[in-house]
């Protein structure tokens, strides 16, 4: 069962989830959740640390019952599909790290078929071929053979996202997929997810606090707040002001011309640069980050001028304040001599 690119593949309504107090802790509920997808789209769940994503994600892959309200993939809720068809439905992704010894890279992947194989899990010439072309994605092909124990953190990642293509669901669900990955890594993994959104007509929905990548990134925002849930493509959440609301703390606030989460810092003054990209917005962002306020409005506390040095090529940063002024040619420099 498929829907077309515009029309809603998954819609949450009025859903409640959590969980009932147990061996002396207290229980959780997160009411008033209500988000919608369609095919084709890569969303961002987003929220404060303890908002209840793992739990909605849990819910939404069947692992446990909603409290109330509906979840519906293709206008069917999720309680009335068998765990069949719910295998083939969509897939689901964990941080969990796996340390089973003697398991293979390839081996871990077909564990994604099994969905297709019967009752014997043995598998066919297709179900290969899936698992190949899943490795390939990724770009473990060549380690199909290496021990799932043997591969680096972002390598582990790749292959449980693989596992989760040779099950070829129309919805794959993935929980802090880029935790504990370094850059590189975090950027090669939404990318990956990015082209299998677009070339698969997947619905790919990920929790995530990469911000920054994800404001590049993804086709939607889903939102958890306390008392609210509320989504958007992720400029609706920069012009409307959602993403202030994620944070309480009166010492972070969200820059909406940069796209970036800043701490707020003693005033330092106004500064004023003229220059050239690159350096122009990296000086910016150097001088912000030390407290200081961009203008272009009358004369500013702190003037800075960038060159480029004829002879050598490298770049000087001339900066004038209180009657004083000084020529450096690195950033760092220039903060400790102003």
């Amino acid at each position: 069962m498929t829907g077309s690119p515009t029309s809603k593949a998954i819609e949450i309504c009025g859903l409640k989830v959590g969980y009932s107090p147990a061996n002396g802790e207290s229980g959780f509920v997160r009411e008033a959740i209500s988000f919608s997808a369609c095919g084709g789209e890569m969303i961002a769940l987003i929220g404060p640390n303890g908002i209840g994503k793992s739990t909605l994600l849990r819910t939404m892959a069947g692992f446990q019952k909603g409290l109330d309200g509906q979840i519906l993939y293709y206008r069917k809720p999720v309680d009335r599909f068998s765990p069949s068809e719910l295998s083939r439905m969509l897939s689901f992704v964990s941080t969990e790290s796996v340390q089973v010894s003697n398991l293979r890279v390839a081996d871990l992947v077909a564990y994604g078929r099994f969905p297709y194989t019967g009752w014997l899990g043995r598998l066919s010439e297709t179900d290969r071929l899936m698992v190949s072309d899943a490795l390939e994605k990724v770009g473990l092909l060549k380690f199909a053979r290496r021990m799932v124990t043997q591969l680096s953190d972002g390598e582990r990642q790749r292959a449980l996202i693989a596992r989760a293509l040779a099950q070829d669901t129309p919805f794959i669900l993935l929980d802090e997929p880029t935790a504990f990955l370094d850059v590189k890594n975090k950027y090669e993994i939404f990318h990956l997810l990015h082209q299998l959104a677009r070339e698969n007509n997947k619905t790919i929905i990920l929790s995530t606090h990469d911000l920054n990548i994800a404001l590049r990134e993804m086709d939607k925002f889903w939102i958890m707040l306390d008392y609210e849930s509320i989504e958007g493509a992720p400029e609706d959440a920069v012009l409307n002001g959602w993403l202030d609301r994620l944070f309480s703390s009166g010492n972070v606030a969200f820059d909406t011309n940069s796209g970036d989460f800043y701490f707020r810092k003693e005033h330092a003054g106004t500064a004023s640069v003229q220059g050239d990209e690159p350096a122009y917005s990296w000086t910016i962002r150097a001088l912000e980050r030390r407290g200081f306020y961009f203008t272009t409005r009358g004369k500013a506390d702190l003037q800075i001028t960038i060159s480029k040095d004829t002879r050598e090529g490298s770049l000087i940063w001339t900066a004038e304040r209180n009657g004083q002024t000084v020529r450096v040619n690195t950033i760092y420099e220039l903060f400790n001599r102003i």
